[in-house]
C-alpha cells in the first residue's frame, strides 16, 4: 500500500502516551509539516501555541472538560485562527489611510474572515497529525478548547482576532499498543455526486444501523433509542451549550466594525 495512505489508515486517537518527551527532531518535523499545509492566499491565517509546561497542561486538562490525559501528554499544540497579525501589519503599513484615499471600505475582520482562518488552522493541524503519525507519534484532537472562551482568551493571552480552533495532544505510542479502530459511516452516505441529497428515512436507518447497536437500555439519559441517548450525551449536553455560548461571545469580536 502507498505509505501515506497506510499512515492515514493506521491512525487512531491516542489518549495514553509513552513516558518520553517528543524529540526536537520530531517536533521540528511536525511543526514544519504543519506550516507546509495549504493556506488561503499563502497567508497562513493561524498561529500554533506550543505547550510543554506540566502546570499549563494540567490547567488545560481541567478547563477542557476535565480530561486528565491532556495533562499527561508530552506535547500539546493549540491551533488558533489568526487574523490579528495581518491586521496589525495593515496598521503598520498605513493600509487604513490608503483605503480612505482610494475610497475602499476598511473594516475589522468579519465572520467570513474567521471561517477562512479556521480552515487554514485545521488544515495545518491535520498536516501535523499525519506527520506525527508517520513518526510513531499518536495524537488526539480536543475540540473543548472552544469552550470557556473568556478564560482561554486570558490564559493564553489571545488577541481579539485570534480564536483557538482546536487543541492536539501528542505522544509516542507505548510499545505493543493495541490500536482500536472505530468504524466510520459507509461512503455512500457521505459522498454525493454533483449536488447534495437529503437521505431518506430508510437510508438513515441503514446509515446508523451499526451505531444503534451501541444503545444501552435503562441508560442514565432515559433515551428510548440510540439517537435520544446520543443527543443527551453530546449534542444537547452542557458542554455543547457552553461551546455555543463561547462561540457567540467570540463572534462579537468579528463584527466588521469600522477601524
Amino acid at each position: 500500500m502507498n505509505p501515506v495512505i497506510d499512515v492515514i489508515n493506521k491512525r487512531v486517537s491516542l489518549r495514553k502516551y509513552a513516558e518520553r518527551d517528543i524529540s526536537k527532531e520530531h517536533l521540528d518535523l511536525i511543526i514544519d509539516s504543519a506550516i507546509k499545509a495549504p493556506t488561503a492566499g499563502n497567508q497562513c491565517l493561524y498561529s500554533i501555541i506550543m505547550i510543554k509546561d506540566s502546570e499549563t497542561k494540567e490547567i488545560l486538562s481541567k478547563s477542557c472538560d476535565n480530561q486528565p490525559f491532556i495533562g499527561k501528554a508530552p506535547l500539546v499544540l493549540i491551533f488558533a485562527a489568526d487574523q490579528q497579525k495581518w491586521f496589525d501589519y495593515y496598521a503598520h503599513r498605513g493600509v487604513k489611510e490608503y483605503a480612505q484615499r482610494e475610497n475602499i471600505a476598511f473594516e475589522a475582520p468579519q465572520e467570513s474572515d474567521l471561517i477562512l482562518a479556521c480552515e487554514d488552522a485545521l488544515i495545518a493541524a491535520q498536516n501535523a497529525v499525519i506527520a506525527a503519525e508517520s513518526l510513531g507519534i499518536g495524537s488526539c484532537y480536543i475540540g473543548d478548547i472552544i469552550e470557556n472562551y473568556e478564560f482561554h482568551k486570558e490564559f493564553l493571552n489571545l488577541e481579539d482576532w485570534v480564536f483557538p480552533v482546536c487543541m492536539l495532544c501528542f505522544g509516542y505510542y507505548e510499545e505493543d499498543y493495541k490500536r482500536v479502530y472505530r468504524k466510520r459511516f459507509d461512503k455512500k452516505f457521505i459522498v454525493f455526486e454533483e449536488k447534495y441529497r437529503k437521505l431518506t428515512k430508510d437510508e438513515l436507518e441503514e446509515m446508523f444501523e451499526e451505531k444503534e447497536k451501541g444503545y444501552i437500555e435503562n441508560n442514565k439519559y432515559n433515551g428510548e433509542n440510540f439517537a435520544q441517548m446520543f443527543f443527551a450525551r453530546k449534542t444537547g449536553a452542557e458542554f455543547s451549550k457552553e461551546m455555543a455560548r463561547s462561540m457567540r461571545v467570540a463572534l462579537k469580536k468579528w463584527d466588521g466594525r469600522k477601524l
